[in-house]
């Protein structure tokens, strides 16, 4: 199986994982939290800010990877509390044109520093 690591300034990782890996035809975004790559620390503001900051981070990684939100074709939102799916719906609808990437958002427990969501994607060469 061949698989191209993807780095992306400007993207945050806690932990021992590629950013993005590229593979068949496809890349796989990590997903990321709202952490601000210059502090190593969760945005401040609330969950808009926080939702803001997932996208920010993944676009740095499609954008090292030559692609952008238009050719993304999954996403996985997560969620520690669902009311605050409005507010998560609202960001995210800014970044995509139809026709839309399927979605799934999912409640957990809890997500990495106390993060209120984590986002990741699949996009398509």
């Amino acid at each position: 199986m061949s698989r191209t690591p993807v780095t992306a300034p400007g993207a945050a990782a806690i932990g021992p994982y590629s950013h993005g890996i590229r593979s068949k035809g496809f890349l796989f975004l990590s997903g990321q939290t709202p952490i601000d790559s210059a502090t190593s620390k969760l945005v401040e503001g609330g969950m808009e800010a926080q939702v803001r900051q997932c996208f920010r981070n993944l676009e740095a990684v499609l954008t090292a990877s030559g692609l952008g939100f238009d050719q993304v074709v999954k996403c996985n939102v997560f969620l520690v509390d669902m009311d605050d799916f409005p507010v998560m719906n609202r960001v995210y609808a800014e970044h995509f044109r139809e026709p839309h990437p399927a979605r799934t958002t999912i409640g957990v427990a809890a997500l990495p520093m106390k993060a209120r969501v984590e986002i990741e994607m699949i996009a398509e060469y």
